[in-house]
């Protein structure tokens, strides 16, 4: 009988044991929240960094392999790069992928300042260097006067493959809208 009793709590604590370690193993799956943005001028990184903050996201800045300098962002130049890649729809600045854990990511937020009413081709380029297969991405984008309707549409439109929810502009939020933000895409 002591050896039948000795079993049975050899086998439950093996149980519980197990049973366990399959939540640890669910925990260590959880996927995560990303922000990752393109900035220029360093606008929209101020609003990724709060952003990052608020949904308890890790952070990660689009870089392009070649930085954008003050006479490139010349948008009243048509030869500074930025009015050249604009122009070409077709174009992809090439950046450092610098994000390795992709996989780890369910939700994305991904910032740009609107270029010509649109993102700037470099979130194309992004977009095409990742696998985005069972994300959610929201869109988030930074203006002097543009607003982000034109740039959700394009990208919806570009990639109906990624579950592109939508997205909101915001300038200078306060911790409360970018709360707001949050909570209407989880």
């Amino acid at each position: 009988m002591k050896r039948i009793l000795l079993i049975i709590a050899v086998v439950g604590m093996f149980c519980v044991s197990a049973c366990g370690q399959k939540q640890n193993n669910k925990e260590n799956k959880q996927m995560k929240t990303l922000v990752t943005y393109f900035s220029a001028s360093g606008v929209t990184k101020q609003v990724a960094k709060q952003l990052s903050e608020v949904a308890n996201a890790d952070l990660q800045e689009i870089t392009p392999e070649s930085i954008y300098t003050q006479e490139d962002l010349d948008w009243t130049n048509k030869q500074s790069r930025s009015s050249v890649e604009m122009k070409d729809r077709a174009y992809r600045p090439a950046i450092k992928k610098d994000l390795a854990n992709m996989e780890s990511y369910s939700t994305i937020y991904v910032g740009f300042p609107i270029w010509w009413y649109t993102a700037p081709t470099i979130i194309n380029t992004f977009f095409e260097s990742y696998d985005f297969n069972g994300k959610t991405v929201v869109l988030f984008a930074t203006s002097g006067g543009s607003n982000i309707t034109k740039a959700v549409e394009d990208l919806q439109k570009t990639y109906p493959d990624i579950n592109i929810k939508g997205g909101k502009l915001l300038n200078n939020p306060t911790k409360q809208q970018l709360e707001e933000f949050v909570t209407s895409y989880r």
